[in-house]
C-alpha cells in the first residue's frame, strides 16, 4: 500500500467532510418531504456506489482485482450489521442515548486492535479521549435516557460498528488492494444482503416501499443521495485504509461538532452552555490527539532512518568483507558473479528487511 503524503490525505477528510454534511442534509429533506424508508436509502446508495465504481473501472481509474466472494464475505456482512443495529439502535433510544453510544465505538476500536491485531497505542493518545468523551457527554445530556432493549441494540451497534471500521483497514492490507477495488467487491455483495433483510424491517412494494409510486423529484433527491453516498463511501475506505479506523472515528466527532455548529449558524437551531462548553472538548480532545499523532509518526520516521542508516552502513561492510575474501584468497575461494549477487541479496534482505 502506497503512503501518501499529509496533503493528500487532508484532501480525503475534506472530501469525506463536505459529502457528509451533504448527505446529512439531503438525507433529511427525503425523510422529511417525502417518507422514503431508511434501510431501503441505504440500499440505494450501496447499489449507486457499485454503478459509480463499475464505470470508474470502465473509464480504466482503477484496475480490478480478482477476489473471491468469501474473502469478503465477513466485510459485507458486518456491514449489513452496522446499518441494521445501527438503525435499531436510534429507533429506541433517545437522540442523545444513540449518539453516546456511537462515540464508544473509538475505545472498542483501540480495544480490538490491541487484543487481536497487536497494534499499541500511547497513553496520551487514550488520554484524548477522556475530553471527546465528555463533549459528546454534554451535547447529549438532557436528551440520555436508558431502556434495556436500546442499550441492547446500541451495545451491538457499538460492536459490529467497530469490527466493520476495523475490517475495512485490514483488509485492504492483507488482500493488498486499495479502496476502489476493495470497495467494488463489497458493495455488490452488501446491496445483495440488504435486499434480504430490507422486506424484515420496511415494505417493499406499495404506499412507502422502495417499488413504491414515488414522485419524480423523490426519485431524483434519491439518487442525489446516491451520488453524494458514493463519495461519502470511497472517501471513508480511503481514510481508513491510509489512516486508521481510529483518525477516522476522531474525525467522525468533528463532522458531530461540525453539524451542530452548522446547525445554530445556518438554521437557528438552540445551542445551550452545556452544548457550547462540550463541542469544545470534543475540539480540544480532536486536536489533542492530531498533535500527539502527528509527533508520534514524527518520531517513528527519524527512529526508521537512523535503523536504516546503521543497516546500510552495514552492508556496505559485508561488502567490502567479501572483496577482501576474493582478493586475499584468490586461489583457495572464489565466487562467481552469481554468487556474488546473491551475497549481496542476503546482506540487503537481512539487514534492510
Amino acid at each position: 500500500m502506497a503512503a501518501y503524503s499529509p496533503w493528500r490525505i487532508a484532501a480525503g477528510l475534506l472530501a469525506n467532510l463536505l459529502s457528509s454534511i451533504c448527505i446529512v442534509f439531503v438525507n433529511k429533506w427525503i425523510y422529511v418531504h417525502y417518507g422514503f424508508p431508511n434501510m431501503s436509502l441505504t440500499l440505494v446508495h450501496f447499489l449507486v456506489t457499485w454503478l459509480g465504481l463499475y464505470m470508474c473501472q470502465r473509464l480504466r481509474l482503477f484496475c480490478p482485482k480478482s477476489l473471491s466472494a468469501s474473502k469478503v464475505a465477513l466485510l459485507a456482512l458486518s456491514f449489513c450489521g452496522f446499518v441494521v443495529f445501527t438503525n435499531l439502535s436510534l429507533q429506541n433510544n433517545t437522540i442523545g442515548t444513540y449518539q453516546l453510544a456511537k462515540v464508544m465505538t473509538t475505545p472498542v476500536i483501540i480495544l480490538i486492535q490491541t487484543m487481536c491485531y497487536g497494534k499499541t497505542f500511547s497513553l496520551r493518545i487514550k488520554l484524548t479521549l477522556i475530553p471527546i468523551t465528555l463533549g459528546v457527554f454534554l451535547n447529549s445530556y438532557y436528551d440520555v435516557k436508558f431502556n434495556a432493549l436500546g442499550i441492547l441494540f446500541a451495545a451491538l451497534g457499538v460492536l459490529v460498528t467497530s469490527v466493520y471500521q476495523v475490517w475495512v483497514g485490514s483488509k485492504q492490507h492483507e488482500l493488498q488492494v486499495n479502496s476502489m477495488q476493495l470497495l467494488y467487491y463489497q458493495a455488490p455483495l452488501s446491496s445483495a444482503m440488504l435486499l434480504g433483510i430490507v422486506p424484515i424491517f420496511e415494505p417493499v412494494f406499495g404506499e412507502g416501499g422502495i417499488f413504491g409510486p414515488w414522485s419524480p423529484s423523490a426519485i431524483a433527491m434519491v439518487l442525489l443521495s446516491g451520488v453524494i453516498a458514493f463519495t461519502v463511501n470511497l472517501s471513508i475506505y480511503w481514510i481508513i485504509g491510509n489512516t486508521s479506523p481510529v483518525t477516522y472515528n476522531m474525525f467522525g466527532h468533528f463532522k458531530f461538532c461540525i453539524t451542530l455548529l452548522g446547525g445554530y449558524l445556518l438554521f437557528q437551531d438552540p445551542l445551550s452552555l452545556n452544548q457550547g462548553f462540550g463541542i469544545l472538548c470534543t475540539l480540544l480532545g480532536i486536536l489533542a490527539y492530531t498533535h500527539f499523532k502527528i509527533n508520534e509518526q514524527e518520531v517513528f520516521k527519524k527512529m526508521f532512518h537512523v535503523a536504516l542508516k546503521h543497516r546500510l552502513k552495514l552492508v556496505l561492510s559485508l561488502r567490502k568483507l567479501l572483496e577482501f575474501v576474493s582478493t586475499t584468497y584468490k586461489g583457495a575461494v572464489s565466487f562467481t558473479p552469481l554468487q556474488e549477487d546473491r551475497f549481496s541479496e542476503n546482506c540487503i534482505e537481512y539487514s534492510i528487511i
